[in-house]
């Protein structure tokens, strides 16, 4: 029972995410890209490859899943053992990929931090103001 409602609670708290989940890779790959490499953490291509992986087995389980839904019988309704059961196995066949969204889905803030500590080759770098000149009374 414990597993089936940690299954549950971690795809709802990974919902808000995915829809937005394959710009954030895609953003990072870019941003990765772009980086000086001496700023590059080996393991972030790894970690991305990981996520997108995991993202795309994702979409397959939602895709079974609708498949699924659809195919109980009239009467499984939420609340029912039929459809009870078979949301359950959903999600602890969802629950290893949204672990590896826990994981390594901190890679994509490191990257982000990364290029936004960096200076960008396409923006200038900023000239400090001038300081203003003391000027002393002069002598009438």
């Amino acid at each position: 029972m414990r597993a089936s409602k940690r299954d549950a609670d971690t795809l709802t708290a990974f919902e808000p995410l995915w829809s937005g989940a394959r710009h954030l890779l895609a953003t990072a790959e870019t941003q990765l890209s772009r980086l000086p490499t001496n700023t590059v953490q080996s393991r972030w291509v790894y970690q991305i490859g990981v996520l997108t992986a995991a993202l795309d087995r994702l979409d397959e389980l939602q895709e079974q899943w609708l498949e699924t839904r659809d195919a109980l019988p009239a009467t499984a309704k939420p609340g029912t053992p039929v459809f009870d059961d078979a949301l359950a196995e959903h999600h602890a066949e969802t629950w290893s990929y949204l672990d590896d969204w826990a994981t390594h889905g901190k890679a994509l803030l490191e990257i982000n931090s990364a290029t936004r500590s960096t200076s960008s080759p396409l923006a200038p770098v900023p000239v400090p103001a001038p300081t203003p000149v003391q000027r002393t009374a002069a002598p009438r």
